[in-house]
């Protein structure tokens, strides 16, 4: 009898506790059986890769139900220009600023400077980015069907768009449509629920294999790259993302900051802002009271165009790498880099290790040594938790503030003095 009240209060215990905080011990537990068990920690990789899949399993079904849906229940279609328009520029606005900020800083700590490298006759190739135009022009897919399959989520996002607009237009007609989508978006909230409770386990076999492999050393070298990366991060949410809040959505930040827990967790143990909104969402709604119409249309499409975090990381990695082989810029290099990687943010998809594609972009825009790749892609998954924790950081502050615009902003739910204590995000 003992011995089963024990066994309760240990489940009580672990099911009590929110998700950011199972991630945590997730992480902190992974790391730990990393360095214990070095490269044999691999073996544990496939518990991170059946999360990872599972979370990609739900990401082109769920942005394409979201939106859809997000589309049909505004039932106005120049409300949704209207939204559209205030998240492009907003989304656009603060990619630049954050990529300013990842090169001052860069300039200020000089983290490349005194490695005295030299390009060699052979550089590294990098992946060759689309560019602007070709990016606008494969905006529309000539097959959606073959979009959803691939998983193209720019396609995937003008079709549902298209569609969203067509049925609303429909009036009456589409309305069986329109519950058709309404009830999958529920079945995929209903999954994601499901899959979300994988993640501290799927957390635990990530971190216990990044570990294991680079080992603590691996961060010795780069050290200072890492700390210029994260501080850069911190200001822009921490400064930047809280000033916008309080002077143009006149919002308390400490709610906000609050609100961002449990997704900025996912974000920085997964790497993937597409794969993060899923608990966006539920944020987005239960912790800053967005209406299900705005949430639905402003987070799936911040997935996809709002890169800050990615920026931020581009202009710290290109000045460093300029720094490391000795070459100097110019003011116009500088513009020519914030022009560059705030365009190449709208094709830079929300999963893993895209960012390291567009700083090969980035990097031949202004005659750098795109060899210099190879210097940062050893640490790249530890800034990639950063980059996407700002990203993700990010889609929240466009959604709150659009909401609050509109007038779609839950006062009570964002004001509340605390949150509620159920299981977060695993009933998302």
């Amino acid at each position: 009898m003992q011995q089963t009240m024990v066994n309760q209060d240990q489940t009580g215990f672990w099911s009590g506790l929110s998700l950011w905080k199972k991630i945590l011990i997730g992480m902190v537990l992974g790391i730990a059986a990393g360095v214990i068990m070095g490269p044999n920690a691999a073996i544990l990789k496939p518990l991170g890769t059946l999360f990872i899949n599972a979370i990609k399993m739900l990401i082109v079904p769920l942005v394409f139900c979201s939106l859809v849906v997000g589309v049909t229940s505004m039932q106005d279609t120049r409300k949704m220009g209207r939204i559209a328009l205030k998240s492009v520029v907003l989304y656009l606005a603060t990619t630049a600023v954050a990529i300013s900020i990842g090169l001052g800083l860069a300039t200020l700590f000089t983290p490349g400077e005194g490695l005295n490298m030299v390009a060699g006759d052979t550089a590294a190739a990098g992946k060759e980015a689309p560019t602007l135009i070709a990016t606008l022009l494969n905006m529309i897919p000539t097959n959606p069907v073959g979009a959803l399959a691939a998983g193209n989520i720019l396609q995937i996002i003008v079709f549902a768009l298209s569609l969203g607009i067509a049925l609303t237009l429909c009036g009456d007609k589409a309305k069986p449509v329109m519950g058709l989508f309404e009830s999958l978006a529920e079945a995929m909230y209903k999954l994601t629920e499901m899959v979300m409770k994988l993640a501290p386990y799927g957390v635990f076999g990530l971190m216990a294999w990044v570990a294991g492999t680079y080992g603590l050393e691996i961060l010795l070298p780069l050290g200072k790259v890492i700390t210029v990366v994260y501080v850069g991060c911190l200001v822009h949410v921490l400064v930047f993302y809280t000033g916008l809040i309080s002077v143009l959505g006149r919002l308390n930040p400490v709610r906000y900051l609050k609100g961002l827990v449990n997704p900025a967790a996912v974000a920085f143990t997964t790497t993937s802002s597409s794969g993060t909104l899923p608990a966006s969402m539920k944020a987005a709604r239960q912790e800053m009271g967005a209406s299900e119409g705005v949430s639905s249309f402003v987070l799936p499409l911040g997935a996809t165009i709002n890169m800050d975090g990615t920026a931020l990381y581009q202009g710290v990695c290109a000045l460093f790498i300029a720094q490391a082989f000795g070459i100097d810029l110019v003011f116009s290099d500088y513009i020519l880099i914030i022009m560059t990687s705030t365009l190449a943010s709208i094709g830079t998809a929300g999963v893993p290790g895209a960012g390291l594609i567009m700083l090969s972009l980035v990097l031949t825009s202004v005659g750098l040594p795109i060899e210099g790749l190879a210097i940062v892609a050893g640490i790249d998954r530890i800034l990639d938790m950063a980059r996407t924790t700002v990203n993700v950081c990010g889609d929240l502050m466009v959604t709150t503030l659009v909401a609050k615009s509109e007038k779609e902003l839950d006062d009570s739910v964002y004001n509340r003095s605390e949150t509620k204590p159920e299981s977060d995000l695993a009933t998302a």
